[in-house]
């Protein structure tokens, strides 16, 4: 049976003064993900508020773990199966020995007292991701040992008396978490990611615009779209080459990401004719003048619960063109602030990209779309967390 690893609610705990102990659970940081970038922005905020916060990785890069503790689980594993199952197993060895106010996970690990569904639903994101696939593909996936314990883990989870709330990182992802398990609606919050409007802010675009272009050859004068993320199969970027194929040679594409397929992909381009009208940067820590030089931002994906990507390029001010299955859509209405389509749709893709070749059109929609991000700081997400946080205390 999972245990109980936060700490007896007694009335020291109860008091406000006592800083908050928070155990945050992920597996892997890069300074490439979005759901990392996340995790890094909420701890900043959290410890600002005063938070005492410890990480249980198997492997953090770079230097954001300053300022907290880093509990290493890093048990050896042959297979990704093996990969979550060991890391779990150690996670719960190390939490056994000690004490935290709350232990909070990004990963699907039982018995913790709170779960950020930040991948989503796996179940659901392999229903989209079948979409695309053959009937073998699709026979093979449910019969796939990995895909199973996922499922299964994240029912346990998700169904475990033990567990006290959610985060959810859209509406969307609680309806499907709702419609997939067996969880009290009253456990699942609504928490939209923090954006840092100063830093993204369409100040950039005088900033970076020029010079970026000068140094990747892309005229002034063309229709520049830009694309952001890893997992480039998931996201979309096959479909988003394909309808690039359809566009003018006025039309230029920036994929920015680290993705293990970005061979596969540039030879996708080649065959389309797309030559250097489309650029793979690889993984880029500082993605800031890449939205200055950008005219739109693309992500037509699969599945995606809701990526920081969009919250910064509407912050930028770049008109937006994502998909159904994004959780954006909690926050863009078709043809008022964004543009929104089927990501198996490339006819529809192509038709959204166009209607942005209007240079009015795409400043009406960036204007919008940046008041309505406005409200979703960093500082706004933190305050909520924390009252999530002292409301499962009783503080």
């Amino acid at each position: 049976m999972p245990q109980d690893y936060s700490k007896p609610k007694s009335d020291k705990d109860k008091n406000p003064a006592n800083p908050l102990s928070l155990a945050l659970i992920r597996q892997k940081y890069t300074p490439f993900g979005g759901s990392e970038r996340f995790l890094s922005r909420a701890m900043s905020a959290l410890q600002a508020d005063g938070v005492k916060i410890s990480v249980l990785t198997r492997d953090w890069q770079g230097t954001e773990s300053d300022g907290y503790e880093e509990i290493r689980c890093a048990p050896a594993y042959l297979g990704r199966l093996w990969r979550d199952w060991s890391f779990a197993n150690s996670v719960r060895d190390q939490l056994t020995n000690r004490s935290f106010d709350l232990v909070q996970s990004h990963e699907r690990v039982e018995g913790c007292d709170l779960y950020r569904a930040g991948d989503g639903v796996h179940a659901e994101w392999l229903r989209q991701r079948g979409r695309s696939k053959s009937d073998l593909n699709r026979l093979l996936t449910s019969l796939s040992p990995y895909h199973r314990f996922t499922v299964a883990q994240e029912r346990r989870m998700f169904e475990s008396a033990m567990l006290s709330g959610v985060i959810c990182n859209s509406q969307m992802v609680k309806d499907e978490i709702l419609s997939y398990y067996n969880i009290s609606a009253n456990k699942l919050h609504v928490i939209y990611s923090g954006v840092d409007k100063d830093k993204f802010s369409p100040d950039i675009c005088k900033k970076h615009r020029k010079e970026l272009r000068q140094k990747l050859a892309i005229p002034e004068d063309s229709i520049l779209y830009l694309f952001v993320g890893s997992g480039f199969q998931r996201k979309g970027v096959p479909v988003l080459l394909e309808a690039m194929a359809h566009l003018p040679d006025n039309c230029s594409l920036i994929v920015v990401g680290k993705d293990k397929n970005q061979t596969e992909m540039q030879q996708q381009a080649q065959r389309l004719g797309l030559g250097n009208r489309v650029q793979f940067t690889g993984g880029i820590k500082d993605v800031i003048p890449y939205y200055g030089a950008a005219d739109v931002f693309v992500l037509p994906t699969l599945y995606d619960p809701f990526p920081n990507v969009v919250l910064e390029a509407m912050s930028v001010g770049l008109p937006v063109i994502t998909s159904l299955k994004c959780g954006a859509i909690d926050l863009i209405e078709h043809g008022n602030n964004g543009l929104l389509g089927d990501a198996m749709d490339c006819d529809l893709l192509v038709a959204n990209m166009k209607k942005l070749f209007d240079p009015e059109l795409r400043k009406k929609m960036g204007r919008k779309g940046r008041k309505t991000v406005q409200p979703l700081t960093l500082k706004a997400m933190s305050s909520k967390l924390l009252d999530l946080y002292n409301s499962l205390l009783g503080r």
